[in-house]
């Protein structure tokens, strides 16, 4: 696998794919480490997650380096995404027995039934390059700790970062082929998924992929889980504090670069406050540092690959054709890497590029609207639906207007992000499924009903 360091442009050393033989042997050692691994107690597989945990903390700066080389991802984000997947790990080694314990039902008197939640077999991952440890440990997390045994396709610019989450299993104990990584391209992910020994399928991606990917797993019959693209709102409402929503606004939609699929991304603010919010958020897009990921001032690094700055560049450039109006960057930037610098953009018709489109990439798109009514209604005008983020002084006001948000999830006064704690994931085109808390551990587990009664109960 070819690799380029997108701060620089130049070559990394080459990954070698693993062969068709060697993706089957990675199928057969998950199916046997299955048998074994389920039966296993939920006490053992927490304790091993536990030391998964100690694992990340214990190499924190080694994995954020990889990811920096891979990606681009700025060096203080990077060791921030090794922390947070140490966090998943504590959460279900302390919560999982808790969130599959069997659940009692209550039915007849002279009869028992509870629910009992039980592991399915080997787990596909196919997971995107943006967050590559995180994306994979808020999967592996819950999905190994239930039972099952994952294997990961990952995007095939990480292929180090693939091999080092293995590796991190490995040091922690887990029991060979429990974990396994298939460095393989997208050409051979239907013949895994279609492959009687995967049971199921789990994809964080683009709405394309996830089409592609959610066919497949259903011709199958097979679960699948897709956490698939966002065009996030940011809703700024008349008595929102304007300078405290603006700084936030521009880390929300810079965080990783703006590669980010719950990044703000369509700011929508009331005419009451529009100029006020407009210009503090431009000043704090531009206040924005952006350079070398290895530095820990950088706040903006590279776009990860050459092509990522090429289409986020189409889309700035076809919506301002379409009578948008440029506030600030725009233009890639002249140097070596693959930069592109905060962009705002503002007049943007609802039917231009940077509305349709998830853009990914630090460019926003900025709408004035009348109230709250209008406000509402353009958050809701996109096929995409993975988060939104209100802002009001008004925190009624706020649970009101986010729950009429066609979205997985609304902060109020925050910026959207993922939390171990709580559900993740979206509705319309932004996929189907939720990850994390305790619908995240029971997406890939048999429900199974046990009804339990005496056969002298039985009337005949």
């Amino acid at each position: 696998m070819d690799r380029v360091n997108p701060a620089t442009g130049e070559k990394l050393e080459p990954i070698e794919e693993h062969t068709a033989e060697e993706v089957d042997e990675a199928l057969a050692g998950s199916a046997e480490a299955y048998a074994e691994w389920s039966e296993r107690s939920m006490e053992d597989r927490q304790s091993l997650l536990s030391d998964a945990a100690d694992v990340l903390r214990e190499n924190v700066d080694e994995y954020a380096e990889i990811m920096t080389r891979e990606m681009g991802k700025p060096i203080a984000g990077a060791r921030s995404e090794v922390e947070k997947c140490a966090w998943v790990c504590d959460h279900y080694a302390e919560k999982a027995g808790e969130y599959l314990a069997d659940e009692r039902i209550g039915t007849e008197p002279h009869a028992e039934a509870f629910v009992s939640y039980e592991p399915l077999g080997p787990v596909l991952a196919i997971m995107p390059w943006n967050f590559p440890f995180w994306q994979v440990f808020r999967f592996a997390a819950p999905t190994l700790t239930a039972g099952n045994t994952g294997l990961l396709k990952h995007a095939s610019n990480v292929p180090e970062c693939a091999l080092a989450i293995e590796d991190v299993f490995r040091e922690a104990g887990y029991p060979e082929g429990v974990f396994r990584s298939l460095l393989v391209g997208s050409d051979l992910v239907n013949d895994v998924i279609e492959d009687e020994r995967v049971r199921a399928v789990t994809l964080t991606g683009s709405e394309r992929a996830g089409r592609a990917v959610g066919k497949a797993a259903g011709e199958q019959l097979k679960p699948s889980v897709l956490e698939l693209g966002g065009s996030d709102p940011f809703v700024v409402l008349g008595d929102a504090d304007v300078e405290v929503a603006a700084a936030v606004g521009a880390r929300a939609r810079t965080i990783n670069s703006g590669q980010s699929c719950i990044a703000a991304k369509r700011f929508i603010v009331v005419d009451e406050v529009y100029e006020a919010f407009l210009d503090a958020f431009v000043r704090e897009m531009e206040a924005l540092t952006v350079g070398d990921p290895t530095d820990e001032d950088t706040d903006v690094g590279p776009q990860a690959r050459e092509d990522l700055v090429g289409d986020l560049h189409e889309q700035v450039e076809a919506t301002l054709s379409e009578g948008a109006t440029l506030q600030t960057g725009g233009e890639p930037l002249d140097r070596e890497g693959f930069f592109y610098p905060p962009t705002v953009v503002t007049d943007v018709p609802r039917d231009a590029t940077m509305s349709c489109e998830e853009v990914f990439g630090p460019a926003a798109a900025v709408y004035g609207v009348e109230g709250e009514e209008e406000a509402i209604d353009l958050a809701n005008d996109s096929h995409y639906g993975l988060g939104g983020s209100v802002w009001t002084e008004d925190l009624d006001r706020g649970k009101r207007v986010a729950r009429e948000i066609e979205s997985g999830c609304v902060f109020v006064n925050e910026l959207t992000k993922s939390d171990p704690r709580i559900p993740f994931g979206g509705v319309k085109d932004s996929g189907y499924g939720r990850e994390l808390s305790d619908k995240g551990i029971k997406a890939f587990v048999n429900a199974k009903t046990v009804w339990v009664q005496s056969a002298a109960d039985q009337d005949v």
